[in-house]
């Protein structure tokens, strides 16, 4: 998912999207310090998001909101900090709002189709991915999720599509390719799939999702010296493929790599 980054200079100026809305009255003017403090809220914001502190985050993006309430990317942030919790609902309250105040801007769809995923509600996360493409139609991520909306729905061949296309638009997309191998495993392409995640880990060897899975896929196949020694790498750098419903409800890995992964879980 993007990090949304807006700083705020003044009242007048906002990078970021959506118009800047005076939070005063024409009889109260702000001193330079009261100016000074949502930039330094919105660092301290990322600040705590870049140290894990999702709730340390959202606090700060919703002092952020009190004072400046029409600006679509605080509002998108602070859905992000609330999906970094699993609160997905008020996440996507944070999103329809922000997509109401910049109904032209990608980034809150986009975050929007991550909590929709999150809640299961493919179909609607697909139409979020569609409008994405119809105002970029060079959105590689647009691209990746519908892919994930898709493989949600079941619809394997289309999701691999959606993949191919993504990482052709960005090649180190990772996820992007990692998403393509395994989508080739769920259908049956084993020996593709893994000539894919080799490929990755060849280019990525810290990267532990295509570990993981090189991990399962060598353990069903017999080869399990190659499942092992995957298998270190994978616990030096992420310790939740241990845990197989994070992988399959929060990861999403397909079924058939879930299987794999579990079977060398159970023998462990």
């Amino acid at each position: 998912m993007k990090k949304l980054i807006v700083f705020f200079l003044s009242l007048l100026l906002i990078f970021g999207w959506g118009e800047a809305v005076m939070a005063q009255t024409q009889s109260s003017p702000r001193t330079q310090e009261e100016l000074a403090q949502p930039e330094e809220l919105t660092k301290q914001a990322f600040a705590a998001t870049n140290k894990g502190d999702f709730a340390t985050a959202e606090r700060y993006w919703t002092e952020i909101i009190e004072r400046f309430p029409n600006i679509a990317a605080v509002w998108s942030n602070r859905g992000n900090s609330r999906v970094s919790q699993n609160k997905l609902l008020e996440a996507l309250a944070d999103y329809n709002k922000a997509v109401e105040l910049a109904p032209n801007v990608t980034d809150p769809y986009l975050n929007r189709g991550t909590a929709l995923e999150g809640l299961g509600r493919w179909s609607e996360a697909l139409a979020d991915y569609n409008h994405v493409l119809e105002l970029d139609p060079k959105d590689a991520m647009a691209y990746n999720n519908r892919g994930n909306a898709k493989a949600g729905l079941g619809k394997w061949q289309e999701a691999i599509a959606d993949y191919q296309k993504s990482a052709e638009i960005a090649p180190n997309f990772a996820f992007a390719r990692a998403n393509y191998a395994l989508a080739l495993y769920e259908t049956g392409q084993i020996d593709k799939a893994i000539r894919q995640m080799r490929n990755i880990v060849r280019k990525y060897p810290q990267f532990p999702d295509m570990r993981a899975a090189l991990t399962a896929a060598y353990w069903v196949q017999g080869q399990k010296g190659e499942a092992e020694s995957n298998w270190v790498s994978v616990i030096g750098l992420d310790g939740r493929y241990k845990d197989i419903n994070w992988v399959a409800n929060v990861r999403r890995w397909p079924p058939s790599m879930v299987a794999a992964l579990d079977k060398f879980l159970k023998l462990k």
